[in-house]
C-alpha cells in the first residue's frame, strides 16, 4: 500500500501508535493485572499502578505515559530499519509480488513482521523490565525473553492479522487515497480548462 518513503514512514507510525498501546494494555492489564492488584491491595489495575508509583522500567518506577513513549520510540525505530524492509524481503522470497493476490501478499508481510518484531521487541522488553534489584543473571534474562515471546507471539499474530493491520490500512486509505484522488481530480480539472 505505501508507495513512497514518506508513506512508509506514516504507515509505520500509525501501526506503532496502535500496537504500542495494545501491548502496554495487554502486558499491564491482561498478563500482570491480577498480580498488580493483589500486591497493592487495589480493585483496579490503574489504581494499583498509581499506588506503587508507576511501572518498573530499567530499575526505576516510571509513569505509564513514559513507558508508552519509550516503547514507541524503540518500536518505531525497529519497525523502520528492520521490520518493514525484512518482512517485505521475506514475503517476496516466498511469493511473487506481481502474480500473488494482494491480500495474500499483505498477509505474508504481516506474518513476517510478527516473526521479526515479536522476538526483537520481547528481547528489548526483557532488558527494560528486568528485575535489576535482584541482580543481573543472563539465564534469568533469557528465561524472561522466552516467557515474553510465549505471551506476546499469539497476541501479536492475531491482533496484527485481524485487528491492527486492517485498522491501519483503513486509516491509511482514508488519508492517502483521498489526497491522491483530490490531486488527480484537480489535475483533470486543469486539463479540462486547458491549464498546464
Amino acid at each position: 500500500m505505501p508507495q513512497n518513503k514518506f508513506q512508509k514512514l506514516m504507515f509505520a507510525l500509525i501501526t506503532v501508535i496502535i500496537t504500542v498501546h495494545a501491548y502496554v494494555f495487554f502486558s499491564l492489564y491482561v498478563i500482570n493485572g491480577n498480580t498488580l492488584m493483589a500486591i497493592n491491595g487495589e480493585n483496579s489495575v490503574i489504581a494499583a499502578i498509581n499506588k506503587q508509583g508507576g511501572v518498573m522500567m530499567c530499575g526505576r518506577m516510571l509513569p505509564i505515559w513514559a513507558i508508552i513513549l519509550v516503547e514507541f520510540c524503540l518500536a518505531y525505530t525497529l519497525e523502520i530499519f528492520v521490520g518493514q524492509p525484512l518482512s517485505f524481503k521475506f514475503a517476496s522470497k516466498v511469493f511473487d509480488v506481481k502474480n500473488t493476490h494482494p491480500v495474500l501478499f499483505e498477509t505474508a508481510i504481516i506474518c513476517a513482521t510478527v516473526g521479526i518484531m515479536c522476538p526483537a521487541m520481547s528481547f528489548i522488553a526483557a532488558f527494560l523490565y528486568y528485575p535489576y534489584y535482584m541482580g543481573f543473571n543472563i539465564f534469568t534474562l533469557l528465561a524472561n525473553w522466552l516467557k515474553l515471546i510465549c505471551f506476546n507471539f499469539p497476541f501479536a499474530y492475531f491482533t496484527q492479522l485481524f485487528f491492527i493491520q486492517p485498522t491501519v490500512r483503513t486509516i491509511f486509505k482514508m488519508i492517502f487515497v483521498r489526497k491522491e484522488k483530490q490531486n488527480s481530480t484537480s489535475k483533470n480539472e486543469k486539463k479540462l480548462i486547458g491549464v498546464k
